[in-house]
C-alpha cells in the first residue's frame, strides 16, 4: 500500500522550526491520550537540534508527561560520551536534560568502549530496539540525500536483515556511525522530514521523483501511516510543482 506523502513549505527556516515544534508537542499530546506511552526516534544536524530547542523553549512542553515518552536515535557518529558532536550529547542540551524524565527512557547508542567493536555496538542497538515501532521519526536530509547514517551507494542503504549497522566508511566525519536500518525507519508510524535551505532543494525534488533509492537514500523513506517533508522556501526551490498539488503531494496546514 501506497502511505500518504506531504509537503508543507514554510517561509523560512525560524518559522519552519517553530511549526515543527508545535505540531511536535500536539502530536504527542494527543498520542498520549490514547497510548501508555510512546516513541520517538531523534535525529541530529542543525535543524532536527533547532526543532528540540525549539520544543524546549514553546510552555506547551511542561503539559506533557514526558515520563510516558521513550527517545531514541536514528544514527549516531560513534564518538565517545559527552563528546560535543554526538547527537545525543546535542539532543540532551536542547531538551531532554530539561524534561522530567527517568534515564532509562533515553535510549542512545553505544560510544566507544562500552562494547568490544563497532559491530559488537551495532548488534547492542538492534537488541535494545527489539520490536519497537517509532510513533514518530524524525529524520534530517544530506544535500546528497543521506538519511540517518545510510549514505549514497553505500551497501547499507540496502540493508534488510540488520536492523542497526556499523557505518565505518562515512563520507562525512567522522568516518565511524551507528546507524539504524531503511526498515527500520519504514516501520515508524509517521516519518517527519525537516530540510532548510537551498543546498537541501536537490536532494528533495529528487525523493519526490522517487529517484534511485541506493543514489538517493531519501527517495527510499516511507513511514507507515504517512511521511511529511517539513520544508522552507529554500529547499522547496527545486521540486516539480506538479509534484506540489491534489494527490500525492501538496501544500498544507495538516497535522501531519
Amino acid at each position: 500500500m501506497t502511505t500518504e506523502r506531504r509537503v508543507l513549505v514554510h517561509p523560512d527556516a525560524a518559522s519552519l522550526v517553530a511549526s515543527v515544534a508545535a505540531r511536535f508537542l500536539t502530536k504527542v499530546i494527543d498520542l498520549l491520550d490514547e497510548n501508555e506511552s510512546i516513541d520517538v526516534c531523534l535525529t541530529g544536524g542543525s535543524a532536527g537540534i533547532a526543532v528540540l530547542a525549539a520544543v524546549a523553549e514553546n510552555p506547551a512542553r511542561d503539559g506533557i508527561d514526558w515520563s510516558r515518552v521513550e527517545f531514541w536515535w536514528g544514527d549516531e557518529r560513534y564518538l565517545p560520551r559527552g563528546d560535543p558532536d554526538r547527537n545525543e550529547t546535542q539532543a540532551r542540551a536542547a531538551l531532554l536534560d530539561l524534561l522530567a524524565q527517568p534515564a532509562e527512557n533515553i535510549h542512545s547508542f553505544p560510544a566507544p568502549g562500552e562494547q568490544p567493536t563497532i559491530d559488537d555496538a551495532a548488534a547492542a542497538y538492534a537488541a535494545e530496539l527489539g520490536d519497537t515501532v517509532f510513533d514518530i521519526t524524525f529524520l534530517g536530509v544530506g544535500p546528497d540525500g543521506h538519511v540517518a547514517s545510510l549514505f549514497p551507494d553505500h551497501a547499507s542503504v540496502r540493508e534488510t536483515a540488520a536492523k542497526v549497522i556499523a557505518e565505518t566508511n562515512s563520507p562525512k566525519p567522522p568516518p565511524l556511525r551507528l546507524s539504524l536500518t531503511l526498515p527500520v525507519l519504514n516501520a515508524s508510524e509517521r516519518i517527519w522530514l525537516v530540510m532548510a535551505g537551498a543546498d537541501k532543494a536537490g536532494a528533495l525534488g529528487l525523493a519526490l521523483a522517487d529517484a534511485n533509492v541506493g543514489s538517493v537514500p531519501v527517495a527510499g523513506v516511507r513511514g507507515r501511516k504517512r511521511t511529511v517533508f517539513f520544508v522552507d522556501q529554500e529547499a522547496a526551490a527545486e521540486v516539480p510543482e506538479g509534484l506540489i498539488d491534489g494527490g500525492r503531494y501538496w501544500t498544507a496546514q495538516d497535522e501531519g
